[in-house]
């Protein structure tokens, strides 16, 4: 996973804009899902890493004005 800026983010097209918020989104449940099962919470940061380039991307979604 990489941590994308938000002007990297405005200049995906909409269609990898949606694709990146799936991925991020599987990425967030296979986290939780590890931490559910319990696996030892070795990258425990990564939930907010996570969590912040999510919020990301829907901002840069809003802005253009769709949605997911």
């Amino acid at each position: 996973m990489r941590n994308e800026t938000l002007e990297e983010l405005r200049t995906l097209s909409e269609k990898e804009l949606r694709n990146r918020l799936s991925e991020l989104r599987r990425e967030y449940f296979d986290l939780q899902a590890k931490l559910a099962a319990g696996a030892p919470p070795e990258q425990v940061h990564k939930f907010k890493l996570v969590r912040r380039q999510i919020a990301r991307v829907l901002t840069v979604m809003r802005e253009r004005g769709f949605m997911a």
